[in-house]
């Protein structure tokens, strides 16, 4: 976080301010939990109005009105939508059944593969081939694919589908964020003594900056993340290598699960299309372990590093409990809500603590008392 003039570090906030952004983190991811259909479409809309919002600011500055600025981008994105709607519904609904059966086919595969990689360690480990390590595992993967995983392919893509709907919200959602979004703050900041009209300016432009920069930040990271696993799948000769690179790239908006589901995914992939050549398996993996050390090293600090200025020790553990408290949504909102918080928690705490701002506060007051009794004839 940045304050005026100086750097805002996490180690400027006291232990109790601490406490309490971290409850009230936890707080909101409970909350969330309960209202997830309100809560994605608008974390989706707010995403996309980060990225109209600078074509929309740049018909403004070429002479159109702001409403006929905000038409005209919201009409161009609708008709794209609406487009990509008409074509993609019924490609979706005929391939629908295809898809259990390909998930079914890909996850038998990634089975066959890890049975194959277990009978080869036991061949070099005798350890193991005594303890049948490959026959338990086999068992055990068998058991849950026959009698769980295939039960719950369907339900699965059932459910994602019934999301589609609700996700109409979002662009309702962008247009009035674009068009009544400086009102809403006029609308609080109004609502704000005096003394505090500055910090509470200031308030907003920090939380817009925290928001604008993670969200902005993880779509870079994704498009770097999909263009690196495209170029290594591509070397490969994997099917389709754009396309799960960015499945794969979009799993990583999930803290470390969902880099492992990716790396998974491709993995699966490997071994069911190319059975014979157990090295492609193994080179995705080599591929995956090569991307994670690049977002760790390379992308995540020139992205999503950037906007949010936490301890590691702090991430991982508040990554656990989001995970605990509100599931995968827990996974994805804990880090962005956590630096938001952080940024309302350190001006809050800026105000508590300025003795002016405090003595300014406490002297309008006692002024308005007086006004207010000036006119009062006493007995």
């Amino acid at each position: 976080m940045i304050r005026r003039g100086r750097n805002l570090e996490t180690h400027e906030i006291g232990p109790l301010a601490w406490l309490a952004i971290i409850a009230t983190t936890c707080l909101a991811l409970f909350l969330f939990q309960k209202v997830l259909w309100l809560v994605v479409p608008f974390l989706l809309a707010l995403v996309l109005y980060y990225l109209l919002a600078p074509p929309v600011r740049w018909l403004v500055l070429r002479g159109w009105s702001a409403d006929a600025a905000i038409g005209m981008v919201m009409g161009l994105l609708v008709a794209a939508l609406a487009t990509a709607a008409a074509l993609g519904f019924p490609w979706l609904a005929s391939h629908l059944v295809d898809w259990q059966a390909s998930i079914s086919r890909y996850v038998e595969g990634g089975f066959q593969l890890v049975d194959r990689t277990l009978r080869i360690l036991e061949n070099h480990w005798s350890v193991l081939a005594d303890a049948q390590i490959a026959n338990k595992i086999s068992g055990q993967l068998n058991y849950w694919f026959n009698n769980i995983a295939n039960d719950q392919i369907e339900p699965i893509l059932v459910n994602a589908v019934s999301w589609l709907p609700i996700l109409l919200l979002v662009p309702f959602i962008t247009f009035f964020q674009l068009r009544d979004g400086r009102r809403f703050k006029d609308f609080i900041s109004d609502t704000v003594p005096n003394a505090f009209f500055e910090k509470t300016l200031f308030l907003f432009g920090e939380v817009d900056r925290t928001t604008r920069a993670y969200f902005l930040g993880l779509m870079k990271l994704t498009v770097l993340d999909t263009l690196t696993l495209a170029a290594g799948l591509s070397l490969m000769d994997m099917p389709a290598p754009l396309a799960l690179g960015f499945i794969c790239a979009v799993f990583a908006w999930i803290p470390y699960v969902g880099s492992i589901a990716g790396g998974m995914l491709v993995v699966m992939v490997a071994a069911t299309d190319f059975p014979g050549q157990p090295g492609m398996a193994y080179a995705a993996v080599a591929l995956f372990i090569v991307v994670r050390m690049l977002d760790d090293f390379v992308y995540m600090p020139l992205t999503v590093g950037k906007s949010l200025h936490m301890h590691p020790l702090l991430t991982v553990i508040m990554i656990f409990v989001g995970g605990a408290i509100a599931g995968v949504p827990g996974l994805m909102l804990v880090l962005p809500l956590l630096g938001v918080f952080m940024v309302i928690g350190g001006t809050i705490g800026e105000i508590v603590n300025d003795p002016r701002l405090m003595a300014r506060h406490r002297n309008a007051r006692a002024l308005q008392k007086k006004q207010a009794r000036a006119d009062l004839v006493e007995p």
